[in-house]
């Protein structure tokens, strides 16, 4: 960066982290500013985050377009990239650079990127998944694509917070877990409130004949959550960490797998699952 050129600050809080972008390009801080519109602060400075990135808007040198993504260790410092973008981020000085074009989708994924690390170190984890919460409690709805997510988001009453359709965010606090909102839309095309609450039930999709919660053995509630994990680092004790986390969860936060048809009847079915322990069939 060119000295005297004008900076552009901004804070881009996810799950209660707060990730600094600095660059001299103020449209496309204003194009930040509106993808993630109700997570992103005006900051006055470069040390008010708790990680930093400074983006610089040229194409990714070292990269070819069709590139995967691939996150690997080089020294003490962190290497995200794909093809349309490559990052470098420091976890000890918690500060990083990313290059990349003038588009939100490529920053998007180094923001998905970094917090997968940093949750891995922490208990927590990003999921493919819908979440929600209804009367001050998380309910997270685990699948691969197609399995139900943006439908029984759409399904969800006018009293329920929808917290994503796509990517939900689950941090260890305490003893227990809590759901965060998250700008990270799937077909709703719609950020998610951002809200946090603690996490009741973990629910792995089935689309049925029937509405129905059923409970699942210890196993397999481990590898529905394992499958939904994202996580892209090539770093074998972080995976093992990521492994440790899910078996965690499972221990402490029910674990069961809801079959529905798309009837918004299946939110009363979830109401009463969280009353009572009786209450898994419909």
């Amino acid at each position: 960066m060119t000295a005297g050129a004008l900076r552009h600050h901004a804070r881009i809080v996810i799950g209660g982290i707060a990730v600094g972008v600095e660059t001299q390009d103020g449209a496309f801080l204003r194009l930040l500013e509106e993808r993630y519109s109700g997570f992103i602060e005006a900051a006055a400075d470069r040390n008010s985050a708790d990680y930093d990135f400074v983006v610089d808007l040229a194409p990714p040198a070292g990269t070819s377009p069709d590139d995967d993504i691939r996150v690997f260790r080089q020294g003490r410092q962190w290497l995200l990239q794909r093809g349309d973008f490559r990052a470098e981020w420091d976890p000890a000085t918690r500060r990083g650079r990313i290059r990349q074009s003038a588009n939100p989708y490529s920053i998007d994924a180094v923001l998905r990127i970094v917090h997968t690390l940093v949750l891995a170190g922490e208990g927590g984890f990003l999921l493919h998944a819908a979440s929600a919460v209804l009367d001050g409690k998380a309910f997270v709805f685990a699948g691969v694509s197609g399995a139900g997510k943006t439908t029984i988001s759409r399904l969800a009453p006018p009293e329920v917070h929808l917290l994503t359709d796509e990517i939900s965010y689950v941090r260890k606090e305490g003893d227990g877990y809590v759901a965060y909102g998250t700008p990270f839309a799937g077909e709703l095309a719609k950020a998610g409130e951002n809200l946090k609450a603690p996490l009741a039930a973990v629910y792995l999709l089935a689309q049925g004949p029937e509405n129905r919660i059923d409970e699942v053995s210890a196993t397999e509630a481990a590898r529905g959550l394992l499958t939904n994990i994202l996580f892209f680092a090539e770093d074998a004790d972080l995976v093992r960490a990521v492994f440790q986390s899910a078996l965690q969860l499972v221990e402490r936060v029910p674990v069961r797998r809801l079959t529905f048809v798309p009837d918004a009847r299946v939110w009363e079915l979830i109401r009463r699952g969280a009353r009572s322990a009786d209450g898994w069939h419909a």
